[in-house]
């Protein structure tokens, strides 16, 4: 049976009320969507308006740019599926094997106050299913409740876009909170590397990336973990 990931990217498009843009960081997108598809996985994209994924202009400049962004660009087939996002409402985490929380600043504004994004999650952890997210991904992780109903980071490690990144950028008077500290205030332990440096965290069922440069690291590691999860429960069927 192939593997069924769920990809949700985010559908805001400007730092808050500015004109300044924003939305999904390319990176976070095209190097898990490559790495996916690659393992024969039947990928469904979804974001909480559906339809045309906003791109941070940054995620697609020269400076931004490499081998794999050079590929996506030019890839038709995965520039059109950018632009068909299924709305997020209506899906059911008993559909899907995983679900990757895509970054971008765009997360930060809309991510964390979606409620059919908060129980769609808190489904796929009863069911014990992974979790996955890059950089500002983990913003749709703020409100999610665990089968206990302390927030589901109470007690986690986890890693996101850190402080010291987002004050690099010049971005912490614009974005509507600091990441690092809202994922360490819900007691979660957050765990940083060096900045734009690839680092994971494994917790778990959760699994986490820093930056932008974790995107491969964490899409490799959601993979390696479901064929893990998936030895273990055909172990047990061999057993009983």
């Amino acid at each position: 049976m192939p593997i069924k990931i769920l990809l949700i990217a985010t559908s805001h498009s400007r730092m808050g009320e500015g004109d300044r843009k924003t939305g999904l960081w390319l990176e976070e997108f095209a190097v898990p969507y490559y790495i996916f598809k690659d393992a024969g996985a039947i990928l469904t994209l979804a974001s909480p308006k559906g339809g045309e994924i906003p791109l941070d202009p940054k995620s697609e400049s020269i400076i931004a740019s490499s081998s794999t962004i050079k590929r996506f660009q030019k890839d038709t087939d995965g520039l059109n599926y950018l632009n068909h996002s299924t709305p997020i409402s209506g899906l059911k985490a008993e559909d899907f094997d995983l679900v990757f929380l895509l970054g971008g600043h765009g997360a930060m504004w809309d991510f964390p106050d979606d409620e059919q994004l908060k129980k769609l999650l808190e489904e796929f952890d009863r069911q014990n299913k992974l979790i996955g997210s890059v950089c500002h991904g983990a913003a749709a992780l703020l409100h999610v409740e665990g089968i206990s109903g302390d927030p589901l980071l109470k007690g986690r490690q986890i890693t996101a876009f850190s402080n010291n990144e987002e004050q690099i950028w010049g971005l912490t008077k614009l974005v509507p909170f600091m990441l690092e500290s809202e994922l360490s205030s819900l007691g979660g332990f957050y765990n940083k590397s060096h900045d734009f440096v690839s680092n994971i965290v494994v917790d778990g069922n959760l699994i986490t990336g820093q930056n932008p440069a974790s995107s491969k690291e964490v899409a490799k590691k959601l993979l390696l973990c479901l064929k893990e999860n998936s030895r273990r429960g055909e172990a047990t069927l061999r057993l009983n």
